[in-house]
């Protein structure tokens, strides 16, 4: 300014020299003056800052609920959970699973030290109850889940057996006195288990019916078996679903399809590249061989033309197995039943898959108002001769190794820090129907084909986040990257995944946890941690609280940087001077 007060700068040549400056740059900048505080706030500069410091592809318009560029960028960089603020060392071994109930005042964590943990959360997260599952026999407990109303916590763990047992156990644990409900069969142990209703819970079990064939039955089971009257049901068979070339249903998970008016993601936008993977051998195993000598090569040409022989022989007979099932399955499936009330049908999801055991498919079967009650059949003896399995409503296949689902929480009304409704919080009286399923799947090189069920491809280190919607059915077509995994098909296992209103994290075998955008489909934080990180949770009450599980024996909360600002001073400085102040 000059002495008359006049600029002795234009606004556009104060613009050009702030597009050249970092975004905490021309925060402090608009600090020094009337006029250039004006600038520091011009819209077109945001969204240049946006698009540059996001990495965000220029043709991804802005999130339909922002109402300014400003504001979008310190949502991304104020809000996203990444601050560690608390380290829970209460369990003695790998914390294998989080889940929140649904007010968000309480939490459960699973372990290998064979615990289910109860938590208090509030200010900062307190032990409230350890429930020791090894006098009923279990290995280590690996998942949990709160009724809707928050009075019942469902959890399931793994039997002590061999080593290759599929054997599990659901248990149901009151909230208000601690005790012990009932105990539920799970076979195999990684169906996991859920809720239908407030008092019903979905188990399964597994039987089989030749070397690579068999059925999965899926059961509704009373909360409570002290059910004195006699005609009250205590367990009702819900499917009975065929599965050929040795797969089986696993992760089960319920969601109420009544309403899907949540708005569309738009996650189409500069999807990237396929993946390429190279298969090619490396030439160590050649070179020893040649180095054998020709009598050893002959030995060794010999037994591998035995065992090459008897491989043929037993995939041969899988393949007549798996034809002779599906001869068998045409005249005696059930077709998908169809009701007019829509509204109140729920979906039952779950991995399964049809070419080998590993999990690459998606089953979706829709529960009609009549089959979640207690009443009717227990064994379905209302099911004729002709329909001995239930045909699925949809079938999703992911071309990879299925390791994590999650539903996006459309229904979840959050709330902010202070108690009152946050941005994007739907208006409507009834909240709509979680739309979007996110899966963790792991890779099949292109174009592969599965010529024995008991050898898969081999699947990728990197994981894809895949989004699918389940009004349409269909696959979004952009995937979020970024965690990678290392173990192997037959040894890989789960990592659970977590959405909030605008978020996605997950678990990592590489020692970190994640979290994207769900709009702009960016990385925004990675969360460090000793070892695997084989579950994450966000909060249902605050999306800006997120808590990460591993194996190396900790649960870690993390924070929002503008969460953390309330929490501890008594005046929070406002977001444009705070960030000014980091120059990051």
């Amino acid at each position: 300014m000059d002495e008359g007060g006049t600029p002795l700068l234009p606004d556009c040549l104060v613009y050009q020299i702030f597009l050249s400056l970092g975004p905490a740059d021309v925060l402090a900048a608009g600090l020094v003056c009337r006029q250039w505080q004006a600038v520091s706030r011009d819209e077109l500069l945001w969204r240049e800052q946006f698009y540059r410091y996001y990495q965000v592809a220029r043709e991804v318009p802005r999130h339909p609920a922002a109402t300014s560029w400003y504001e979008e960028f310190q949502r991304l960089y104020d809000t996203v959970p990444c601050v560690e603020v608390q380290t829970l060392r209460e369990h003695t071994d790998q914390v294998l699973h989080l889940s929140f109930s649904h007010s968000g005042y309480r939490l459960a964590s699973c372990s290998k030290d064979c615990t289910v943990k109860i938590w208090s959360n509030h200010l900062t997260i307190s032990l409230l109850h350890s429930a020791d599952m090894r006098p009923y026999n279990w290995s280590y407990t690996q998942f949990s889940q709160f009724n809707q109303d928050d009075s019942l916590l469902l959890a399931s763990g793994v039997f002590l057996g061999p080593h290759n047992s599929s054997s599990g156990e659901i248990v149901v644990i009151s909230l208000d006195k601690y005790e012990l409900l009932s105990r539920v069969r799970n076979k195999p142990y990684d169906v996991f288990g859920c809720w239908l209703t407030e008092t019903s819970l979905i188990s399964g079990n597994l039987h089989r019916m030749g070397d690579i064939t068999s059925c999965s039955v899926l059961w509704l089971n009373n909360a409570f078996q002290n059910v004195e009257s006699e005609n009250v049901n205590v367990v009702k068979r819900l499917f009975k679903i065929q599965n050929l070339n040795a797969s089986t249903i696993r992760t089960v998970m319920v969601a109420d399809c009544g309403r899907f008016d949540s708005p569309d993601l738009l996650l189409d936008i500069s999807a990237p590249p396929g993946c390429v993977f190279d298969l090619g051998s490396d030439g160590i195993e050649e070179d020893e061989e040649a180095a054998a000598g020709p009598a050893a090569g002959r030995v060794e040409e010999g037994v591998r033309r035995l065992l090459d022989t008897r491989a043929q022989l037993q995939l041969a007979e899988h393949r007549l197995e798996t034809k002779a099932a599906e001869l068998l399955a045409r005249s005696r499936t059930k077709p998908p039943e169809r009701s007019a009330a829509c509204t109140q049908n729920k979906l039952l999801i779950f991995t399964t898959g049809c070419l080998t055991y590993s999990p690459h498919q998606i089953g979706i079967k829709r529960i009609l108002p009549h089959q979640m009650t207690m009443a009717g059949p227990v064994l379905g003896e209302g099911r004729g001769s002709d329909a001995f399995f239930d045909a699925l409503d949809h079938v999703i296949d992911v071309h990879g190794h299925i390791i994590g689902m999650g539903l996006s929480p459309d229904n979840r009304c959050a709330l902010g820090l202070g108690g009152g409704v946050c941005r994007h919080v739907h208006e409507q009286a009834e909240c709509p129907s979680p739309r979007y399923l996110y899966v963790n799947s792991r890779a099949w090189p292109r174009g592969s084909v599965v010529a024995d069920p008991m050898q898969p491809p081999p699947i990728a280190e990197e994981i894809d986040l895949l989004v699918f919607d389940l009004k349409t059915m269909r696959k979004v077509k952009r995937a979020l990257r970024a965690h990678r995994a290392y173990t192997p098909n037959d040894e890989c296992f789960f990592i659970f995944l977590d959405v909030s209103r605008d978020f996605v994290a997950s678990g990592a075998e590489d020692r970190h946890g994640y979290i994207w955008d769900r709009h702009y489909n960016i990385c925004l934080a990675k969360l460090r941690h000793q070892d695997v990180v084989n579950s994450v949770a966000f909060s249902p009450r605050e999306q800006e609280l997120l808590l990460t599980a591993s194996d190396d024996a900790t649960i870690k909360a993390w924070r929002s940087p503008r969460a953390v600002r309330v929490h501890q001073a008594p005046c929070p400085r406002p977001f444009f001077s705070w960030l000014a102040s980091q120059r990051r």
